[in-house]
């Protein structure tokens, strides 16, 4: 992960983003557990010192070029954009909606792409077009077919970053769909507690995430689960897991708690804006077991959150820290009611994509 910053909260810092491994970085100052990297002429940011290693081999040239790009898809599944370059060098991407694009900023290159050849096998790339925004910044701009972002995967090969964008499914029924499911916490990550029980975050996720794998079941639906027991799995581990599982839609299940007791209420969470349309289904449907809200959060800065592969939402479905929300979490009804109510979040996201 590159941060922004040495800022810091519950979640870690400010993230630009996450990149692929063996890429050349300066190192330019450093803290205890963070190094200062050299982007660009203009850009810096930071790295983790574990996930740093220092190159005694490589010597740096004075610039880097782009080559020949290509676009391509491949069976009913992704299309790929090529972008060659003459190293592993750092990059940063994001999404934009209205129209839907996803940016990707190369740093340290010059362009030297005179030849971008794009298949008619393509389904989701319409158009990909760049600009050199700085005297060593690359900015690249592909736009999609498609109102909603189904995700995307940033990586290397070789010295080619590569872009694999998903097609929009064909048939947008909810049991054409994989859902993962993830309850939050779990062994010695026990989470919040509640004001009045004391029952633990981690135990009551599962319940609730059970419940909603049972009735997505019942409905028809594949369901992918990151954990069916008390156990402690790393958000690092989670994320490799969900990557592999390769999900249309993962959703994260989460129970609240603040200092203050008065506070309570469902929230969903999101961090890329190409995402928040789910997000805000959910939280629509949730709102109809007569809860508080406490609202639609975006940029959240929690590692499965930060995934760009497929659509997802973290739901914190009620404060433990609020005795009458801890009254309904309590409940095993409730837990029913919310899992038929992010179903249907799910099925009303689907018919509004466009």
């Amino acid at each position: 992960m590159l941060a922004y910053g040495l800022g810091e909260d519950r979640l870690g810092g400010a993230k630009l983003g996450y990149i692929d491994t063996n890429i050349i970085l300066k190192a330019i100052d450093s803290t205890k557990e963070m190094y200062k990297v050299q982007l660009s002429k203009n850009h810096t940011a930071y790295i983790e010192k574990a996930f740093a290693k220092e190159d005694t081999v490589t010597q740096l040239k004075p610039f880097y070029l782009t080559d020949a790009w290509s676009i391509k898809g491949v069976a009913d599944s992704f299309d790929i954009v090529s972008i060659s370059m003459g190293a592993r060098l750092p990059y940063k991407t994001w999404m934009e909606v209205g129209p839907s694009k996803i940016m990707v900023e190369l740093y340290g290159v010059q362009s030297n792409t005179n030849w971008i050849q794009q298949l008619q096998s393509t389904k989701e790339v319409k158009n990909i077009y760049f600009n050199q925004v700085e005297d060593d910044v690359v900015q690249v701009t592909i736009q999609l077919n498609h109102q909603q972002h189904w995700g995307y995967t940033a990586s290397y090969k070789g010295k080619t970053l590569t872009i694999k964008i998903k097609h929009q499914p064909k048939k947008l029924a909810i049991q054409n769909m994989v859902i993962a499911i993830d309850a939050g916490h779990g062994g010695t990550n026990r989470g919040a507690g509640g004001i009045c029980t004391k029952i633990e975050e981690k135990e009551y996720t599962l319940l609730f995430a059970k419940a909603l794998e049972k009735y997505l079941q019942k409905q028809k639906v594949k369901v992918v689960m990151t954990r069916n027991s008390d156990t402690t799995i790393d958000n690092r581990d989670r994320v490799l897991f969900l990557q592999k599982e390769n999900p249309d839609i993962f959703i994260s299940l989460h129970l609240n708690s603040s200092s203050n007791t008065m506070v309570q209420g469902v929230s969903t969470y999101y961090k890329h804006i190409g995402f928040r349309p789910l997000t805000t289904a959910i939280l629509k449907n949730m709102l109809q077991l007569d809860l508080k809200e406490f609202g639609n959060v975006g940029n959240f800065n929690f590692t499965p959150n930060a995934i760009t592969d497929f659509p997802n939402s973290l739901v914190e479905i009620a404060f433990l820290s609020n005795p009458n929300d801890e009254r309904l979490i309590l409940d095993k009804k409730f837990h029913d009611a919310v899992a038929k109510k992010i179903y249907q979040g799910i099925v009303d996201f689907l018919k509004n994509v466009q």
